[in-house]
């Protein structure tokens, strides 16, 4: 026998192999069907089943036929598996990419002929973001959406969250663009972000698919056949529509048929007349195998948003969306995907008499954790934005999205700063740790394309019957959520601010200058003034340090680095008339002044008033709201607050103070030299003064400034110290013990 030859083993670690920077594409895009495929088209023959050549228009658009396509070719490659993918792990994901940059195609206004995503690729706007801190940029959904209605492509009816194909629309550019977006990202250490819809799509080919009864399409939605004897129980559909929503009683008389299971939990962007119910009914609709048939089908969303079933016998939904992930991951060049109202994958009819049950159901979390996992199979990772519980959030995160955007906190921070008292923050904040989600899997954002978000379904609905603690009594959770919603109408609302307007039941449109302005006293937009500018960008920069100084990511978008106020409701007045105001706070914004003189983006969006500048200005100028923020950013990734830990949330001497107790260890409780780093906030426009105490504090030690070293104090034995804050003003403190001090003072320098 012969000597065997000693091989030493190599150790693989999941820190190593997790998460690439970029995934590396896993097909050619000629795997699908070519780019910039023509969004209308005329033929004479008859837009409908009758025809085989329409047929076919619309198989060669739909995303289950890609899906097809790039699955066969993925299918049995070693790609599939070379990653861990069962465990989400936020601490992993922020390392590739722990601040963002949150983009909306329509506002961006770009050079003169130049495509959206050719903007978002050019280096100087990423040797900018190099500047700033950000490392990764959320491209915003750029895919087609819509709907199709004959051989003519209608337009999005929700900001192009009603996608409709796996193809860029030409309107933001090409998939070559795309690409090179992520190259740019590449060459300055940065990652990017795409979207998925996993809950729904826009009326496209799959849905036309669908209505003729073709193949597997039906089974992508949630829609069910209505038997041409019961076409007496659905309503008229005007010639000028193809679905008209169905009203309560409907609903009623359908569910109680057995053909639907009718009432949801709530009706999201309900509105009188237009959106009463969460099901509609197509008109008559000619079908492939020559059959006329019509269909009731659910919508979450918009009626132009067929929700997705995800447990459907063909699956063809899952397919869909699985497919749609994959290519923007292994063909686009993405990194991480933002999975778009995701919390809405199941419904099951409940008992007799109550609502069907809709919102944390076990299905979501299935669903969540496959696509999650399929995400991190090929190198990537996601995260979701999923405003329903507390629970819901740490339940799904166990299996699912390795980050979740912060419901919890983004209208509480919203709330301290218009009432000047930090309350109802420090009680979401706790209530989120001690429900078991720690801050450091969130994803804390100021403004995005939403609206400030005030619905507070974790205290409406599950924990509506439960008392908390607030303003010196005992409410429900009920009561409490109706409190905080009445706070923010009355103080950023109408004769508070007449450029702040509600949007339906879910919040307010409004930028982040906006809301502070409107704390600040000002009511109208003629009133906001360069004098102003000044209070508001200080104000503006707590929310920063409020987001980004605790463990997590910390993402902000255009309208908040330039300072942008909200539309006029004349220049938009089209776009809000059914109810939309949302479209007040997406004006156009000019980032790196490539075309001054442009008063629309190139989408149409009428350009809005920046009150800080554009960023090439700005970090010209050391006091300008992108340098401060800049440092800000610097402190956090020195430190590494952003995968530390979230100790506490102590009780405050000021109502308008706020403070924030982190250990920075990594996630890794085991560490013994982990230092705790303290963020102290002041939400109101006044000095003040206050104790800080905690428990996670060790007694006699020396408190300083981690931004100048200058010394703020010293914990004395009962584990506090006392800060002055200026109006608006934060600290990031950290702690130091007498053999560090001593270090330093032999040193002569401040501590890094």
């Amino acid at each position: 026998m012969t000597d065997e030859t000693e091989i030493e083993p190599i150790e693989i670690t999941y820190d190593e192999d997790l998460y690439p920077a970029r995934p590396k594409r896993l097909r050619p895009r000629s795997n699908l069907r070519a780019s910039n495929i023509r969004r209308s088209f005329s033929d004479p023959r008859s837009a409908d089943a009758s025809n085989p050549s329409y047929v076919e228009w619309l198989t060669r658009q739909s995303m289950l036929r890609d899906a097809e396509v790039l699955g066969r070719g993925l299918s049995g490659q070693p790609s599939m598996w070379r990653h861990p993918y069962a465990r989400p792990d936020a601490r992993r994901a922020i390392r590739t990419a722990s601040v963002w940059f949150t983009a909306y195609p329509i506002s961006l206004i770009t050079a003169p002929g130049q495509s959206y995503l050719a903007a978002l690729g050019e280096d100087a706007l990423w040797e900018a973001f190099e500047k700033i801190g950000i490392t990764a940029v959320h491209t915003g959904p750029v895919k087609l959406a819509g709907g199709i209605t004959g051989w003519t492509s209608t337009a999005s009816v929700d900001g192009h969250f009603d996608r409709i194909s796996t193809q860029i629309d030409p309107a933001f550019g090409s998939d070559d663009e795309f690409r090179q977006v992520s190259d740019a990202a590449d060459r300055h250490g940065g990652s990017v972000i795409d979207d998925i819809v996993p809950g729904h799509t826009g009326k496209g080919a799959d849905f036309r698919l669908a209505e003729m009864g073709y193949k597997d399409y039906p089974g992508i939605y949630h829609m069910i056949e209505i038997p041409e004897e019961d076409w007496h129980e659905l309503p008229p559909v005007p010639d000028h529509r193809d679905s008209v929503n169905l009203d309560a009683a409907t609903e009623k008389r359908l569910a109680d048929l057995g053909y639907i299971i009718g009432q949801l939990q709530r009706v999201i962007f309900y509105s009188p007349g237009t959106k009463e119910t969460n099901w509609s009914a197509t008109a008559p609709v000619l079908g492939a195998d020559g059959r006329t048939r019509r269909w009731v089908y659910l919508h979450y969303f918009k009626q132009g948003q067929p929700s997705i079933n995800w447990l459907d016998p063909t699956f063809a939904g899952m397919r869909l969306v699985i497919g749609d992930a994959l290519h923007s991951l292994g063909d686009l060049g993405s990194s991480a995907l933002r999975l778009d109202a995701n919390g809405f994958l199941g419904v099951e009819k409940s008992a007799e008499g109550t609502p069907a049950w809709s919102e944390g159901h076990p299905l979501s979390e299935a669903a969540n954790h496959l696509i999650a996992g399929m995400v991190r199979k090929v190198g990537g990772f996601s995260f979701q934005e999923l405003n329903l519980t507390i629970e819901d959030i740490r339940d799904t995160g166990r299996v699912g999205a390795d980050l979740s955007y912060d419901f919890i906190n983004r209208p509480a921070y919203q709330h301290a700063l218009a009432m000047g008292d930090s309350e109802f923050l420090r009680l979401t904040l706790r209530t989120s740790l001690s429900t078991g989600v720690q801050p450091v899997g969130l994803v804390h954002a100021l403004q995005n394309h939403d609206e400030l978000t005030y619905e507070l379904v974790h205290w409406a609905t599950l924990h509506r019957a439960d008392l908390y603690p607030f303003r010196d009594e005992e409410m429900t959770g009920a009561q409490l959520a109706e409190t905080i919603r009445a706070d923010l109408v009355a103080k950023l609302t109408g004769e508070a601010a007449d450029y702040n307007l509600v949007f339906t039941t879910n919040g307010i449109a409004c930028t982040t200058a906006s809301v502070i302005a409107a704390a600040q006293g000002l009511t109208t937009l003629d009133s906001i003034t360069d004098d102003h500018i000044d209070d508001i960008q200080r104000a503006h920069l707590l929310l920063v340090m409020f987001n980004a100084w605790q463990p997590g990511v910390f993402a902000l978008s255009a309208w908040d680095l330039l300072g942008m106020l909200p539309l006029p409701s004349s220049e938009v007045r089209e776009l809000i008339a059914e109810g939309d105001t949302r479209w007040i706070h997406r004006g156009a914004h000019d980032l790196m002044d490539v075309d001054t003189d442009a008063v629309v983006s190139s989408s149409g969006m009428p350009r809005g008033r920046s009150l800080y500048g554009s960023l090439p200005d700005q970090l010209g100028r050391e006091d300008s709201f992108a340098s401060q923020v800049s440092r800000v950013l610097s402190i956090r990734s020195t430190l590494g607050i952003d995968v530390g830990t979230q100790l506490d949330i102590p009780d405050v001497a000021h109502q308008g103070m706020l403070v924030m107790v982190h250990r920075l260890d990594e996630g890794d409780a085991s560490m013994e030299d982990a230092r705790i780093q303290v963020t102290v906030l002041n939400f109101t426009g006044e000095t003040i003064e206050g104790t800080v105490r905690s428990e996670a504090l060790t007694p006699r030690r020396t408190v300083y400034d981690a931004t100048t070293g200058e010394e703020i104090g010293r914990v004395d034995d009962l584990q506090s110290f006392t800060v002055r804050l200026e109006p608006y003003a934060g600290l990031c403190l950290l702690g130091r013990d007498a053999e560090e001090e001593a270090a330093s003072e032999d040193s002569d320098e401040a501590p890094a």
